[in-house]
């Protein structure tokens, strides 16, 4: 949280009996509810988590206006769109939090919501989360008892719930919430990180998907006022066995013989030179204690050892210039959480430059290849504008070739290696030459970039899949069925389908092998036994070994910030990953072209009659009575297949020409404004006969 300006007039005395305009609380506790800001004029009183998690405020000023950007009159509009709202918790009027989930209509105060366990995500858009649609976690492995908090050290119950978190590194780090809460407010942002694997990026992304607050500045000891004011003092004794000073050992001169020599090795140990025998001019001294532990040997100490303080002012330097993909999280709250996918990937596009560009030449039918080559070179930035060139043509960045770079590129991507499973239900595949080549980052950066950049929807994820990556459906559970193994996944149903215990222990019998390699070996007591070995065996398959590349799958997918906008929408950004796609309709192709007409009357009766021949050719494509698909149709006239993940940037639309002569009839298409433009002709068959050719022609120029 950045700290208040001081520019605005805030009072602090006193203030601890204001009343929050949100909450109604008086409370002034910075770490559970933000910090306690009153303004003078006018009279407002606010916690600033308050203002984050309402539902209904943004930020629509500056920094410095209002409060950090939340300006006074939102405030009050925000304060009365709440007070005819009920909390849950305590059944007052009101709460001005609800659970982003939209079909939920839980309402809370922050303070209730904290007592009923909402989760508050403090990043990206500020969403809130009731019980029931709140994120949870996932455990991979068994825990080994006893366990203990790795923070406190109490004993801890190794059950993830809302009071009880995991790392999602390493798998025996466990920590109480209210333990892992105290912990980031003291490291903050810059030394929060895993008490026991030393983890900090993926760690700090959990813990802030679970609703952990990480304060966005230096660790509390750092601002401590003359913290290190120790490592500033020089030892000043003398420790001879005999000392010869007249003033005492702790005489310092400032020259001569009573100037004190510290130990050259531990500087914890000084003498007189007088004391030790040292000539007028010696500085170098060891104490007995260093001596014994070098005598006879080339000292091994380094000449200089840098002081704890300044290698912890390198690393900080260092972390800081690596936090570009966290700072990313702590965006300003200025996005409506009712934001379609389209929406939010335009938003993401604002990051792409049009003055630098990423080259990409591809040879034959290579796209993968090209598009991997890319990413590969140590310059590559996926915020440059892409241009593209097939076959040695001109480098072009052009929307329509951008689009069919995109549409070949996702086409070639679900047909890769790394996926597995039905055309339109994918899973990730385990590949060990994939995972040396790092290639499951390389796909997950490859399908962010499409999507920012104008491609097609994914809609070949397997909703196993989509569920193994953003956690969503919460409720979702894996099925026999979500299995792409053919001998697994009839081993698994005649496990499901058993009706006694001894075909059931039969069957077991019969996969003794794999289930010893996969940790799911039990022994059988009960026909309900099945149920639990079922789970085990589908978790192994796929979270347990598919643990690392999913990882970097997901590390991939942060690529300009799309795994984190998702994580923030899964349910809305269920439909552009996961499959099958809706089937392309001659309907669905109208609809998403609008007509402009002439002014004249005698025009526009003749546009009208060609607009006649236009729906019936689209549906004659739908019922394959002509040589051209509607895919094909929408390839000529927009340079894509299909609607792109983030819309068109101007919706397709349509007009028409008389043609000059007979032979140039022929429809034409601007894919970089989307606009098709007809001929207007005297009878369907003319109009058919170019239309056929002009689109067919590009499909054949593009399959070449």
């Amino acid at each position: 949280m950045k700290p208040l300006k001081k520019n605005r007039a805030v009072e602090e005395d006193g203030s601890n009996n204001e009343i929050c305009e949100l909450c109604k609380r008086c409370d002034d506790s910075p770490d559970k509810y933000g910090q306690k800001i009153t303004l003078e004029e006018p009279k407002l009183t606010v916690h600033y988590f308050c203002l984050l998690m309402s539902s209904g405020i943004f930020q629509r000023g500056e920094e410095h206006e209002g409060i950090h950007g939340f300006l006074v009159d939102d405030i009050k509009k925000e304060a009365y769109r709440s007070a005819r709202l009920r909390c849950m918790g305590c059944k007052k009027l009101g709460a001005s939090i609800g659970c982003s989930i939209k079909r939920c209509r839980q309402m809370v105060h922050l303070p209730c919501g904290i007592e009923q366990e909402f989760i508050f995500q403090f990043t990206d858009l500020f969403p809130s989360f009731c019980r029931k649609h709140r994120p949870t976690q996932i455990c991979s492995s068994s825990p080994t008892l006893p366990l203990s908090c790795s923070i406190c050290l109490e004993p801890i119950k190794p059950v993830l719930s809302y009071s009880v978190l995991k790392c999602p590194a390493c798998h025996g780090s466990w920590f109480h919430r209210d333990c892992v809460q105290n912990q980031a407010h003291s490291a903050a942002l810059y030394f929060f990180r895993c008490t026991l694997c030393n983890n900090s990026n993926q760690f700090q992304q959990e813990m802030l998907r679970m609703g952990i607050h990480i304060p966005e500045r230096d660790a509390s000891w750092e601002l401590e006022e003359n913290a290190y004011e120790d490592l500033l003092q020089v030892y000043e004794h003398c420790d001879a066995v005999k000392c010869f000073c007249e003033k005492g050992r702790s005489y310092n001169a400032q020259s001569g013989f009573f100037v004190i020599v510290r130990c050259t090795f531990c500087g914890s140990s000084g003498t007189h030179r007088k004391c030790s025998s040292l000539k007028l001019y010696d500085t170098n001294w060891s104490c007995d204690d260093c001596k014994a532990a070098v005598e006879g040997t080339v000292s091994t100490l380094p000449n200089h050892v840098k002081s704890p303080l300044a290698e912890r002012q390198e690393k900080k330097r260092l972390i800081k210039r690596c936090l570009s993909s966290i700072r990313s999280s702590f965006i300003s709250k200025r996005f409506c959480m009712d934001a379609s996918p389209s929406e939010i990937l335009r938003n993401l596009a604002s990051q792409i430059s049009t003055q630098q560009i990423t080259e990409v030449q591809v040879k034959n039918d290579g796209v993968l290849e090209a598009a991997l080559q890319a990413v590969r070179q140590s310059d590559f930035n996926p915020c440059h504008t892409l241009s593209v060139s097939f076959n040695r043509e001109k480098q072009s960045q052009t929307v329509g070739t951008q689009r069919r770079f995109l549409r070949l590129l996702l086409q070639q991507l679900r047909d890769s290696g790394i996926f597995e499973g039905t055309h339109n239900s994918k899973i990730l595949a385990l590949n060990s030459q994939a995972l040396r080549d790092d290639l499951y980052f390389e796909i997950g950066s490859l399908l962010a970039f499409s999507l920012v950049h104008g491609g097609p929807p994914v809609a070949f994820f397997s909703r196993a899949l989509y569920y193994s990556l953003f956690h969503y459906p919460t409720d979702y559970n894996f099925t026999a069925e979500d299995l792409v193994d053919v001998m697994l996944k009839h081993t698994v149903t005649k496990i499901a389908n058993s009706s006694s215990l001894k075909e059931l222990r039969r069957v077991v019998r019969s996969m003794m092998g794999y289930l010893q390699v996969a940790g799911c070996w039990r022994k059988i007591t009960k026909l309900s036994d099945k149920h639990l070995l079922m789970e085990d065996i589908l978790n192994f398959y796929f979270i347990v070994r598919m643990q690392l590349p999913l990882q970097r799958f997901r590390e991939g997918l942060k690529t300009l910030g799309v795994f984190d906008r998702v994580q923030a929408c899964p349910e809305a950004f269920c439909s552009v990953f996961c499959g099958p796609e809706e089937p392309m309709t001659a309907d669905t192709v109208l609809s998403l072209f609008t007509a402009r007409f002439s002014e004249e009357e005698e025009k526009k009766a003749k546009e009208n009659e060609t607009l006649g021949f236009w729906k019936q050719y689209l549906h004659e494509c739908e019922d394959g009575q002509c040589a051209a698909s509607l895919e094909d149709v929408l390839i000529f006239a927009t340079g894509t297949d299909g609607v792109p993940a983030m819309s068109f940037d101007q919706p397709p639309s349509l007009s028409f020409f008389v043609p000059l002569e007979p032979s140039f009839a022929f429809p034409q298409s601007r894919t970089e404004t989307s606009h098709l433009i007809l001929p207007v002709l005297s009878s369907y068959e003319l109009f058919k006969k170019y239309m056929e050719y002009a689109v067919c022609q590009i499909s054949v120029m593009q399959g070449m």
